[in-house]
């Protein structure tokens, strides 16, 4: 979130104040449609940068440490029962859920099943396409 920011703030913020300035070389404001877009963008770039500094100034760092129950920054693999699959998540606060690094939000449907639960408990989770129960395997 920090690197986003950062980013926003240095590369977003000029490169849509450029914009703005070529939208306004063109002349006429009230039609032009470049000078809007780049508006609305700089609007939008600002909104996420309010939001991404009122979440890291009252978010609170989990140090990653062993437990035997699941909790958030716990890293734990689980088995698919249905086709004996295994999968390793790590559960996060919802800023940070990324399916693609196998963070998954505590209140996703499987992250809230999963909180609490031990090493070697079976869970339900309720998904659109019916129940699948995994085995919890495993827990860092």
């Amino acid at each position: 979130m920090e690197e986003e920011l950062q980013d926003l703030k240095t590369n977003r913020r000029r490169e849509v104040a450029e914009r703005l300035e070529f939208a306004k070389s063109l002349g006429d404001l009230s039609e032009n449609a470049e000078y809007h877009a780049a508006r609305e963008e700089q609007s939008e770039i600002e909104d996420r940068i309010n939001q991404l500094e009122a979440l890291l100034k009252s978010s609170e760092i989990i140090e990653m440490h062993h437990s035997v129950a699941v909790e958030l920054g716990s890293t734990l693999k689980v088995k698919k029962l249905s086709d004996n699959t295994e999968q390793t998540f790590t559960i996060v606060g919802s800023e940070e859920a990324d399916l693609t690094a196998d963070k998954i939000s505590y209140l996703s449907p499987i992250g809230s099943s999963l909180l609490g639960k031990k090493k070697g408990e079976e869970v339900a989770v309720r998904t659109p396409k019916g129940e699948v129960r995994y085995k919890i395997t495993n827990i860092e």
